[in-house]
């Protein structure tokens, strides 16, 4: 057989190999993947013209004609069947395809990463089972559509004469090579922002110049220009939102304010953190006698100023949210307007959408309207301050009449109706946190870091941050309010975002249930556990000291919270039906969303008329779906990079602490180490398998220890341990500790030649163990 078209390949060069179409049919004819030593054989070709061959079928490769598999067979692309999707990096070298319309991810090959960054749009083609990877469906990239990021921040460095950047956030497998006349006046070690100029292929770094130094990483306040960066957050404003944010001056004008209900006589508190600037919403509750109390929540009306598709609100979508860091606030509108004219800041006149809810005995919410209204905080105060005055009340002043009369008394308030007006939210949190458990709804006992800094900047402490009464408090008001605000915008069927949770996966299900089996615990409900089942779970597992871990894999089954223009899906969590965020509209724009449809509700009288509502001009379904897609990604990409700043802040501040001893509690154990989370300090690291003394440890899963088998000593979950600081690692984010003192640690256990025989086996100075087994096994 020849080439049918050899003369057009003749007519073109001197040394003719295969034509590109006769190729394709012969693998077309085939029916399989063919190599490359078949295909030369089938083409007859000579081997002076086998390098061109290669080259031929290589181009044919990249430009998207051919693929190969994973022993470098060339296989047909059929571009019918092709997938266009997102690829997510592993830091390991291998990665991820997610299809963009919803079918199983994709397994790709380290060798398929080599040509990408992690976020790239790609064409791929599924490929079919192999015997080396029967249990993982895979993808070979056919095209990259989309290259997500020119621009990357990283470390440059030096090695061996060659300059390259190591990019800061570890998904980015490839190191950019940057050529001398291209560093501008950057220094090895410092951050700095890389342009692309070539993109990573098979066989090619990539290649950038730098555009910017960002800083060495003793600079303070590095961390958040370093996280800025990596996730490319927005935080610098335009000309013409900072011009209209200013023109609304810092007072409202009197016609607006006459034309508003008027609630300027009352109480209304704001209740924050210390170092709170922007004040979103405020509350008020009377008691109503038998018939329960009246609430009054009022949120900032952000809607008045910035309204659709004006200058403020393209940034404030850009944004989706704003951006809380332990030293900073990148806000998602101007401080002009989040921390002023749009800010409860006590006593000044200010705008809001409130939402009046009346609210019985039982906890469970009656009535509800909504009014644009005028009116002042009487007071701005903060959670501590609360919680010192509620701390100080005896517990026998039950009722409302006799706390309120104990409150005042302790001259934390500006007013008797100010104090009134603290006793009264309270009793009702009560209430309402009854109702809470009643209904069954998930609390999760989270903590998160509370940092301290210097006046220069410089981080001095890190301790757990502690979840108060007067945080719950405040908590199930809002609640209150965004549930009116979800049944009402359903009540009027309008396209707008709500916050939605779904249950766990079938999948994330079966694994939490075989998890809890191996801990002696089971999940009532069946096939669907409702709330309740999991609260109980919680509640049975508290006293336990491997609660932390136990709650950590219920949180990992769950899936994410995200915004959807779904009235219907709820939120499983907190139990409820129909859901939305409502409260929050100076830091987040599905909140604004919200404000902008319950005004036109307002405003039209629909709620005494539905009739009365305007439809037109109303967003599409396809516009709302677009928007929920992009706020949820704004607040992954603001938790990621908050998380980012908070372990970078406690990596430079146990650097600090090198071969310093603390006391510290076993929170994890695995077969390659022992977490540890110091006492003192709210600062997890790890012990690894390698520091424990010399000995064959043996991992047990079910039981969450390590024993060694000469010495029978055990650590356990909840064991009490002193380390060291042995090593920190900033760019990794990681703490290393060692075991402190020569004395004996962990527990001293029996052994025996059968619980010999049923566990696996680690030596001390092993890797870490194979993670396919359920049990560690000595490796010789």
């Amino acid at each position: 057989m020849s080439d049918p078209y050899g003369d057009a390949e003749a007519s073109r060069y001197e040394n003719p190999v295969a034509s590109r179409k006769w190729l394709l049919e012969l693998l077309e004819e085939a029916g399989r993947p063919l190599d490359y030593e078949e295909l030369a054989v089938l083409t007859k070709t000579i081997e002076a013209n086998r390098d061109g061959l290669f080259a031929r079928l290589a181009a044919m490769c990249r430009d998207g004609q051919v693929i190969t598999d994973r022993i470098g067979r060339y296989v047909l692309v059929d571009r019918a069947g092709l997938l266009s999707g997102r690829v997510v990096a592993h830091r390991d070298g291998f990665g991820f395809f997610e299809p963009d319309e919803g079918s199983d991810t994709l397994y790709l090959h380290d060798r398929q990463m080599r040509k990408v960054f992690h976020g790239d749009r790609v064409l791929v083609a599924v490929m079919p089972p192999s015997r080396h990877s029967k249990s993982k469906r895979e993808a070979r990239i056919v095209e990259v559509l989309e290259r997500t990021h020119q621009r990357i921040i990283g470390r440059l460095r030096e090695q061996a004469g060659v300059q390259f950047v190591t990019p800061e956030d570890d998904r980015f497998l490839h190191e950019i090579l940057i050529p001398d006349h291209q560093l501008n006046g950057a220094t090895f070690g410092q951050f700095v922002v890389v342009q692309l100029d070539h993109f990573p292929e098979s066989n090619r770094q990539p290649v950038g110049h730098i555009i910017d130094i960002v800083g060495a990483a003793s600079d303070p306040g590095i961390e958040v220009q370093v996280a800025v960066r990596t996730h490319d957050l927005p935080y610098q404003f335009s000309e013409e939102a900072m011009a209209q944010a200013k023109a609304f001056g810092d007072t409202i004008d009197a016609q607006t304010a006459n034309s508003r209900l008027d609630l300027r006589d009352l109480p209304f508190v704001t209740i924050d953190g210390e170092d709170a600037k922007d004040f979103d919403d405020a509350v008020c509750a009377t008691p109503r006698g038998k018939n329960g109390w009246t609430l009054w929540v009022a949120i900032a009306d952000v809607a008045h100023y910035v309204t659709d598709n004006s200058p403020l609100d393209q940034t404030a979508i850009e944004r989706g949210t704003s951006v809380y860091f332990p030293s900073e606030v990148i806000p998602m509108l101007p401080e002009t307007l989040s921390n002023g004219l749009c800010s409860l800041n006590p006593h000044v006149d200010r705008l809001a959408l409130a939402v009046c809810l009346e609210i019985a005995s039982t906890g469970r919410v009656t009535k509800y309207r909504f009014h644009e209204v005028v009116f002042q905080s009487q007071q701005r105060l903060t959670y501590n301050q609360v919680q010192d005055a509620l701390d100080a009340v005896s517990a026998d002043h039950h009722s409302p009449e006799a706390l309120a009369t104990a409150i005042q008394k302790t001259g934390r308030f500006s007013s008797n109706a100010v104090a009134q007006n603290v006793a009264d939210l309270y009793s009702l949190y009560q209430v309402l946190r009854s109702a809470r458990e009643d209904r069954g709804a998930l609390d999760f006992d989270s903590v998160e870091p509370k940092f301290s800094f210097d006046e220069k900047g410089k981080i001095t402490g890190v301790v757990p941050r502690e979840r108060l009464e007067a945080h719950k408090l405040i908590e199930e008001c809002m609640l209150a309010a965004n549930v009116a605000a979800a049944r009402c915008l359903k009540k009027f069927k309008l396209p707008t975002l709500y916050r939605i949770h779904e249950g766990p996966s079938d999948e994330r299900l079966a694994a939490l249930r075989q998890f809890l089996g191996s801990m002696a615990l089971g999940l009532g409900g069946g096939v669907k556990p409702e709330p309740s089942d999991y609260q109980s779970l919680l509640e049975q597992a508290h006293s336990r000291p491997d609660f932390a871990l136990i709650q950590a894999m219920i949180l990992r089954s769950m899936q994410q919270a995200k915004y959807a223009p779904d009235p219907d899906i709820g939120h499983f969590g907190l139990s409820y039906d129909h859901y939305t965020h409502f409260t929050s509209p100076i830091r987040r724009y599905p909140d604004l969303t919200v404000h902008r449809l319950l005004k036109r509700i307002v405003q039209t009288g629909a709620q005494d008329d539905a009739a009365h509502l305007v439809r037109e001009g109303l967003p599409d379904m396809q516009r709302m779906v677009a928007l929920g897609e992009h706020c949820s990604m704004t607040e992954r990409r603001a938790d990621e990079a908050s998380r980012d700043v908070g372990q970078w802040l406690k990596c430079q501040f146990m650097r600090e602490k090198l071969g310093e001893e603390y006391q510290g509690t076993i929170t994890g154990v695995a077969g390659f180490g022992l977490f540890i989370l110091l006492d003192a300090l709210f600062v997890e690291g790890m012990v690894h398998v390698t520091q424990l003394p010399a000995d064959y440890w043996v991992f047990s899963e079910q039981q969450h220890t390590l024993t060694g088998e000469r010495t029978h000593q055990v650590f356990r979950l909840a064991d009490s341990v002193r380390v060291k600081v042995a090593r920190v690692d900033l760019d990794a984010r990681r703490i290393d500790f060692a075991l402190a003192g020569d004395g004996p640690v962990g527990r001293p256990r029996k052994s025996s030649v059968r619980s010999r025989l049923k566990e696996g086996k680690i030596p001390g100075k092993s890797q870490p163990r194979d993670r396919s087994k359920k049990s560690g096994k000595k490796r010789r």
